[in-house]
């Protein structure tokens, strides 16, 4: 949220200890050419994918496929268009009024309408249901109710929701946002089924949607496995007949494997084999920018992090980092140095500010050691940077950074990694507040809006905002920012609330992130979208 020649399934190009972990324990996940099976490269979900309850990468990659909501980002312009919408009205930016096509059902023959939409709002913003993405709601009327910031809630529905008839529904927002409707791509804001509440431990089992896959099968640890859904209506329908999702806990193995033929697609290209993918893969290896950006949080909620001059520790740490040997060496150009904390997918007229993190996104080692006194130093004289040992290659980078800011500080033991095993453990360590010292924390876009870099991140108490940032100047240009009937009034109140976060430096922007990966000549039609995520949809089988 992420390449090779055909092989028999039976050949695992690792040692005996890899192969459950290479070939998914033995399970063909490549399926039968015949009935165009794509296999593709994957981690394990977070959470059960309740569209509401999924804010990571791995559970996104389902969701794109089993959902569509009322708009849907073009997969190559990022542009917010409509799908089940057939038209989105308002007069004042506050209160919309939500038309849907018809024609349009669940893969279990259930009809789409409204009601699907404003009871899955409803659920996903209760406070009872504890769903991740409920802070996405927080503009409907109404959300105060259902969703309080202490005690128990006063209302079961967000009183903002109307549903007028079955194809039409009203949403009234408790201050002009107007660019909400281009929020609405976003999974938090996909329909669902009345299966979904009657037999809930059911569906999330096998989950329930309406996009061009359904989901056939799921063994955790294993695969996941997607058909093409033959009754999907849209026109964006599946050229492929399914695609397995292959769990992988290490990505140089996946490598292999796609280069032995034992795996179609890979969306993450390990740091170590950049040198070679040229080579390896030729014009099946893609490499393009992508609306991601990589950054260290600091757990806010920690003192040590948090005290007095705390933001110049912060900022020496960041200048103690040495970004352009890094990506250079490390990621062979497929990052770019950040200079602020959104990307330049979003464009100036999108709101990128190239430069506004300053001196405090350079190297500069002398002022990085006197920075770091000045704020107290590092709590205990040394610091960890947490991340998943399972995906990304990130041990080689986060290795790199410590080196940097080691020779910066002139003491070899300032900085250490300190891996987890799995993407899971990471991320609910992170989310149980157990961080002590900065942790990676990149991040992809959900909707191409410079506020879907602010707001999730660094909004008190926002979805995403891991490290428990909270300035109420940054969450005050925010609200007038979404409030602002302008777009370029909108652009520059996010820009002077991304200045508030160049002062206060609750995370280190470090690089932009292209999206790359590769496939085997078996398939073709493989492109990433501007998340980074493959375009599964319009893969094809030769």
């Amino acid at each position: 949220m992420r390449g090779a020649k055909r092989a028999k399934w039976g050949v695992c190009a690792v040692s005996v200890a890899l192969a459950a972990s290479a070939c998914g324990g033995g399970v063909d996940t490549r399926g039968s050419g015949a009935a165009g099976i794509v296999s593709s490269s994957w981690g394990d979900p977070q959470n059960p994918l309740e569209p509401a309850n999924t804010n990571e990468v791995q559970g996104g990659k389902v969701l794109e496929m089993i959902f569509r909501g009322l708009k849907r980002y073009n997969p190559r312009t990022g542009a917010a268009e409509n799908v089940l919408a057939d038209r989105i009205e308002t007069t004042d930016s506050r209160h919309f009024t939500v038309t849907l096509k018809p024609g349009w059902t669940f893969s279990n023959g259930e009809k789409v309408t409204a009601k699907s939409f404003v009871d899955a709002w409803n659920y996903g913003a209760l406070l009872d249901n504890r769903q991740k993405n409920a802070p996405f709601f927080q503009y409907i009327e109404g959300f105060d109710a259902v969703h309080p910031e202490n005690g128990k809630p006063t209302a079961k529905t967000l009183s903002g929701l109307k549903v007028v008839s079955p194809v039409k529904f009203t949403v009234d927002l408790n201050q002009k946002f107007s660019s909400w409707p281009d929020t609405l791509g976003y999974s938090a804001f996909m329909p669902l089924p009345r299966t979904f509440y009657t037999h809930h431990d059911a569906w999330v089992k096998k989950p329930v949607g309406n996009g061009p896959y359904a989901v056939e099968s799921y063994t955790k640890g294993s695969v996941m496995k997607l058909r093409k859904w033959g009754g999907y209506p849209g026109a964006d329908k599946a050229r492929n007949g399914g695609i397995d999702l292959q769990v992988y806990t290490d990505n140089n193995t996946a490598y292999t494997d796609l280069q032995a033929g034992n795996l179609d697609l890979v969306d993450d290209i390990p740091a170590t084999q950049l040198k070679n993918v040229h080579a390896d893969l030729g014009d099946r290896y893609i490499n393009q920018p992508a609306g991601v950006i990589q950054t260290l949080t600091f757990p806010m909620y920690d003192k040590r992090w948090n005290k007095k001059n705390g933001d110049k520790l912060r900022r020496g740490i960041s200048m103690a980092i040495d970004r352009a040997s890094i990506t250079r060496e490390i990621f062979r150009n497929t990052r770019t140095p950040a200079t602020d904390w959104t990307s330049p997918v979003l464009g100036a007229k999108g709101g990128f500010q190239d430069g506004v993190c300053g001196e405090a996104c350079e190297f500069r080692a002398a002022q990085a050691k006197a920075l770091v006194k000045e704020g107290g130093g590092l709590p205990g004289g040394h610091m960890t940077i947490a991340y998943n040992a399972d995906t990304g290659s990130h041990k080689d980078w986060i290795d790199a950074i410590c080196n940097s800011i080691n020779n910066a500080l002139d003491n070899d033991k300032a900085c250490v990694g300190a891996p987890v095993g799995t993407f899971a453990d990471f991320r609910n360590r992170i989310t149980s507040e157990k961080m002590t010292g900065p942790f990676r924390a990149g991040w992809q876009m959900d909707y191409p809006l410079i506020q879907n870099f602010l707001q999730p991140m660094y909004y008190s108490k926002a979805s995403s905002n891991d490290g428990k940032y909270s300035n109420p100047k940054f969450d005050k240009l925010v609200n007038e920012a979404n409030a602002a009937t302008d777009h370029k009034e909108a652009i520059k109140k996010f820009q002077d609330a991304e200045r508030v976060l160049a002062t206060d430096m609750p995370a280190i922007p470090l690089w932009y992130q292209n999206g790359n990966g590769g496939y085997s000549d078996r398939i073709g039609n493989v492109a990433l979208n501007p998340f980074s995520v493959p375009v599964y949809n319009e893969i094809t089988v030769h």
